[in-house]
């Protein structure tokens, strides 16, 4: 195993090209404390940091090439590379977090929804329950007034009743309905 802690490096950066674990080893001795060091700044988690210091060495073994040494220093390539991966899993855990939170309040949207549902479902039989139990006049004037939204001139004319008798018959109907209603366990609603 050959000494490479006086190579320039630019020559351990081309030695890592030919496959030299030695050169890449003299790389991260140099530069491996500040590309942790910076990432470890940027994500405030060592765990995290280790994994991009990784990363950027990893990238260095499998593509050399992409330093050039016309453009800037090693240590400097490192860092950029570094700070760039460290933002990227930022962003990515940002991103992480934003989509579970939407999740979440779809979940929590479509609980809500489906026992808003359910209790509609189960009012509707309840109070189609009470309406049919009514007599026939106080629900026909009942349907007609509140399920075709007519007017009481316009049901007592259908009915070919007096105004004042449909009106009497729909609230006595209203009425028998509030009371089946309680009895079946719905809350009374105050008017």
């Amino acid at each position: 195993m050959q000494d490479m802690s006086d190579a320039s490096d630019a020559q351990l950066v081309t030695s890592i090209g030919r496959y030299s674990e030695v050169a890449l080893a003299e790389v991260y001795r140099r530069h491996g404390g500040a590309v942790f060091g910076l990432a470890r700044r940027v994500l405030d988690n060592a765990v995290e940091a280790e994994d991009v210091t990784q990363e950027v060495f990893l990238r260095l073994w499998n593509q050399p090439d992409r330093f050039d040494p016309l453009r800037g220093s090693l240590r400097s390539f490192l860092l950029t590379q570094s700070h760039a991966r460290s933002v990227d899993v930022i962003r990515s855990q940002n991103a992480r977090r934003v989509r579970e939170s939407n999740d979440a309040m779809k979940t929590a949207r479509a609980d809500y929804d489906m026992q808003h549902e359910v209790w509609d479902m189960t009012m509707a039989h309840k109070v189609a329950e009470a309406l049919a139990s009514l007599p026939e006049d106080e629900r026909r004037a009942i349907e007609l007034a509140y399920f075709t939204g007519r007017t009481y001139v316009q049901v007592a004319e259908m009915l070919n009743q007096a105004e004042g008798t449909v009106k009497s018959r729909i609230r006595n109907g209203m009425g028998r309905m509030r009371r089946a209603l309680v009895e079946s366990g719905v809350k009374e609603v105050e008017q």
